[in-house]
């Protein structure tokens, strides 16, 4: 479960929130305080009122996976293979186990041909799909995505949507701006001004959003 109380960081005002489902979809306009919401949860920002809990603990003592808009931000490493091995290396897995766990998660976003490549002749969608292998390889009990799907083809994309559903997290907070994306999910949060405008499940929150430009695309075809 994920707790919110009384929070006030920068232009958030999220006076009581309690998200119980798995996949929750982040939405909302730019500047709406999403990816401050999505850093509080994460641990990277503290807030400066009220509490995150993320299952009961503060996120600093949680395992959270975090995967942004924009790679090259984050990757550490010049090889695609020692990325992805860096958190079980910090945790001083003995090597067989980190091999194995490398190449079953590379397995699974479809870039094994990548292990041995330098970071630095990657693509944009080739680094996306890096940056989710080493915030997965851990098992992250929280798996937090700000906009990772943003700058993707639509085949990169649903590896990326692979990877997230196979994932063992326990909860994934997905900002996105894909409104078809949004909808799968379970649960929808949308943000405006720092407040949680609308919430609940894709339907309750898309029926209040049709007259917008937030409705999924695949809804307004088949529906």
């Amino acid at each position: 479960m994920i707790r919110i109380t009384d929070l006030r960081h920068r232009l958030l005002d999220i006076p009581d929130l309690t998200l119980s489902t798995r996949h929750i979809a982040v939405i909302g306009p730019n500047g709406g305080g999403k990816t401050t919401l999505l850093s509080v949860c994460s641990g990277i920002e503290e807030p400066e009122a009220g509490s995150v809990r993320l299952l009961g603990r503060p996120p600093s003592a949680v395992k959270v996976g975090w995967v942004g808009e924009f790679p090259d931000r984050t990757l550490l490493f010049s090889r695609v293979y020692d990325e992805i091995a860096s958190s079980l290396r910090f945790r001083h897995r003995p090597c067989p186990e980190t091999d194995r766990t490398v190449r079953a998660v590379a397995e699974v976003g479809g870039i094994p041909r990548l292990l041995g490549k330098k970071v630095s002749a990657l693509s944009g969608g080739e680094k996306a799909l890096v940056a989710l292998a080493a915030a997965c390889v851990d098992d992250p009990e929280v798996l937090v995505l700000d906009e990772a799907d943003s700058h993707l083809d639509a085949g990169t994309a649903e590896r990326v949507s692979r990877v997230v559903q196979e994932s063992k997290a326990a909860h994934i907070l997905w900002c996105t701006q894909s409104m078809d994306t949004a909808a799968t999910a379970d649960y929808v949060l949308f943000m405006e001004n720092g407040r949680v405008r609308h919430r609940g499940t894709p339907d309750e929150v898309f029926s209040a959003l049709e007259e917008t430009c937030f409705y999924p695309t695949m809804w307004r075809v088949c529906r």
